[in-house]
């Protein structure tokens, strides 16, 4: 029986049509989420994700992300080679690509809002349930987006954080108060990231913009925007390049506590009590700016 690498090897060797015996190079660091290693030949390197067999679920989605961002030609996203199960465990294979921070952030503002117009849909949601970090992620259509996220981003979180200890009593009406809001302002659906912070951002040696380890569903563009100004947040230029292209609508700063919102829930039903806090104020203040 063939051992995990030697699995690998040969779906490559299938994948791209020529032959491949590479051997692994190690781990070169990586998320919470899995073990993420390159394998190289000396003449070509691919980059692999690594968890266990029943994660795989996850490597799927995320490959159909990649995918699917590709397919808008708008921004360099990795190519997908395949994913599986090889040994007990899952993996998925990636273009290996050599990646810094350095870069035109200008372009990468641009280049976003170019995929987020070119990308437009009719509905809200996506083809299939995926995951936000290791969390399900729900993605059922809706032609409302205040409807959408009110259930399948806030409402969910909220339930999860329920079962996990955290506890706030207003959730009703923070519901209430963001289905308001978001009602006050006509939303097209766009293909959106869905994870965009700055550990999801780079360039390539030639300087190419770069995203990956995505979320992708339909939704307001503005949710990719807001979640870049979390964790350290991009630099100046990306903000000035997207608004370049395609200018946010008045509001923005109001909604932008909401989109993020998910996110600190989903880093608190992650990883635990420390997120609470900041989840309870950024609740409290979308609450007070209704009464």
């Amino acid at each position: 029986m063939m051992n995990f690498w030697q699995e690998i090897n040969q779906q490559i060797s299938e994948i791209t049509g020529r032959p491949f015996a590479g051997t692994p190079q190690g781990s070169r660091g990586g998320g919470c989420s899995h073990d993420n290693q390159f394998v190289g030949d000396g003449e070509r390197q691919f980059f692999i994700k690594i968890n266990r067999e029943s994660e795989l679920d996850l490597f799927s989605t995320e490959a159909l992300g990649l995918q699917a961002l590709s397919a808008t030609n708008r921004m360099k996203i990795p190519q997908v080679f395949g994913w599986g199960v090889a040994g007990e465990k899952s993996y998925l294979i990636l273009e290996y690509l050599a990646l810094t921070n350095r870069g035109n952030w200008l372009f990468m503002g641009q280049n976003l809002a170019q995929l987020h117009r070119e990308s437009r849909g009719k509905q809200f949601g996506w083809e299939r349930d995926n995951y936000i970090g290791t969390t399900p992620q729900k993605n059922d259509w809706y032609s409302d987006w205040a409807d959408f996220f009110c259930t399948c981003r806030l409402g969910y979180q909220l339930h999860l954080a329920q079962r996990r200890g955290g506890r706030f009593s207003e959730a009703k009406k923070l519901l209430i108060q963001v289905h308001k809001i978001l009602s006050l302002m006509p939303v097209e659906p766009v293909l959106v990231h869905g994870d965009l912070w700055s550990g999801n951002a780079a360039f390539t040696q030639v300087g190419d913009p770069v995203i990956f380890d995505p979320a992708v569903y339909y939704g307001h563009r503005e949710v990719d925007v807001a979640m870049s100004e979390l964790f350290g947040g991009f630099p100046p230029e990306f903000y000035q390049g997207y608004q370049s292209e395609w200018p946010l609508e008045s509001g923005y700063t109001q909604r932008k506590i909401i989109y993020n919102l998910y996110h600190v829930l989903n880093h608190f039903n992650l990883f635990g009590g420390a997120y609470w806090p900041q989840a309870e104020r950024m609740m409290m203040q979308i609450i007070q700016a209704g009464d």
